[in-house]
C-alpha cells in the first residue's frame, strides 16, 4: 500500500468555540482511535487534500507533536452546503490486529463477451476487506478475459491471500451486459 505522511498538532481545547476557531484557521479537527488513548489533533486542510480526494487507500504515517504512529482514515464528515471537511477519524493500526478497509477494484483483460458485442460493467468499485494492514494490496486486480456474454463475477468467486472479503458472497462485482446489437445478432442467428 502507498504511504502518506501527515503532521498534526495536539488540541488542548475541545469545545465548540475552539473547534470553530480551528476550522476558521484552515485546520481540520481529527481524532486518532485504537491506541492506548484517543488523541485529538488538528491538521491543515491543504495537507489533507491529497489524502481525501484520491481513489487510493493510504497507510498514514501520522506525526502528532513528535509522536509517530501508523493509521488509516476511517471516516470523514463534510459540511452539507460548502463541502468543506469538518472532521476526520483515524484508526491506529498494528501488525497484530486486523482492520477493515475498502480497497478499489481494477478489471484486467479483454472479456470474451465484449468481443462478442457485449459491454463490460464494473458494479462494485470497492470491496470491504478485513486483515492485517501489511497484507493489503493497492488494488484488487480481477482478470475478466474468460467472462462471456451475459456472465458475471461474484464476490464468492474471488480469493485474496491472507484477507477476508466482507461483502455478500452473491454480490456482483463485474458483468458483461448484452447490448442491443448483440441481442439483434443473437435473434438473427436464432431465426436461421
Amino acid at each position: 500500500m502507498k504511504v502518506f505522511e501527515l503532521k498534526g498538532t495536539v488540541r488542548t481545547d475541545l469545545g465548540k468555540k475552539a473547534t470553530k476557531a480551528d476550522r476558521a484557521g484552515d485546520n481540520v479537527p481529527c481524532v486518532l482511535y485504537g491506541g492506548a488513548e484517543n488523541v485529538h489533533f488538528t491538521a491543515t486542510a491543504s495537507d489533507l487534500r491529497k489524502l481525501i480526494y484520491s481513489p487510493e487507500v493510504y497507510i498514514v504515517n501520522l506525526s502528532v507533536d513528535g509522536k509517530t504512529c501508523k493509521a488509516i482514515m476511517k471516516s470523514l464528515q463534510f459540511h452539507p452546503v460548502s463541502d468543506r471537511v469538518l472532521h476526520i477519524d483515524f484508526l491506529e493500526v498494528s501488525e497484530s490486529k486486523p482492520v477493515v478497509v475498502e480497497i478499489p477494484v481494477q478489471l484486467n483483460g479483454l472479456a470474451e463477451g465484449v468481443k462478442a458485442g457485449g459491454k463490460l460493467a464494473l458494479e462494485m468499485r470497492k470491496l470491504r476487506v478485513k486483515g492485517l494492514y501489511t497484507n493489503f494490496p493497492e488494488k484488487i486486480n480481477i482478470d475478466v478475459t474468460s467472462l462471456g456474454l451475459g456472465k458475471t463475477i461474484q464476490v464468492g468467486a474471488l480469493k485474496l491471500e491472507n484477507l477476508e472479503i466482507l461483502n455478500a458472497k452473491n454480490a456482483v462485482v463485474a458483468q458483461v451486459k448484452l447490448t442491443r446489437a448483440a441481442r439483434g445478432a443473437a435473434a438473427a442467428a436464432a431465426k436461421k
